[in-house]
């Protein structure tokens, strides 16, 4: 899996999410309240380590839907053509 094709989720011990996401400009974070900001990849593992090392905050790291089913159809194309 490419860093393109997931999404990390920052879940608190009291509901809130923070959504990473990697799109075609770079990373974007998604704050809880809806906000949407650009951030590099260093400003996404600063925000990664500290909350791993404290043990305060749940992450999830799920597969897009939509780009897994491409993924899965290109190589069954592959495959055919063989």
């Amino acid at each position: 899996m490419k860093n393109d094709e997931c999404t990390i989720y920052f879940i608190t011990k009291h509901g809130k999410k923070q959504i990473f996401r990697k799109g075609k400009d770079g990373w974007a974070q998604t704050s809880s309240r809806g906000i949407v900001r650009p951030c590099t990849a260093e400003q996404l593992l600063s925000h990664l380590l500290p909350a791993l090392a404290s043990g305060h905050v749940s992450i999830r790291v799920e597969p897009d839907k939509n780009k897994g089913i491409k993924i899965l159809r290109k190589a069954m194309v592959k495959q055919k053509k063989k």
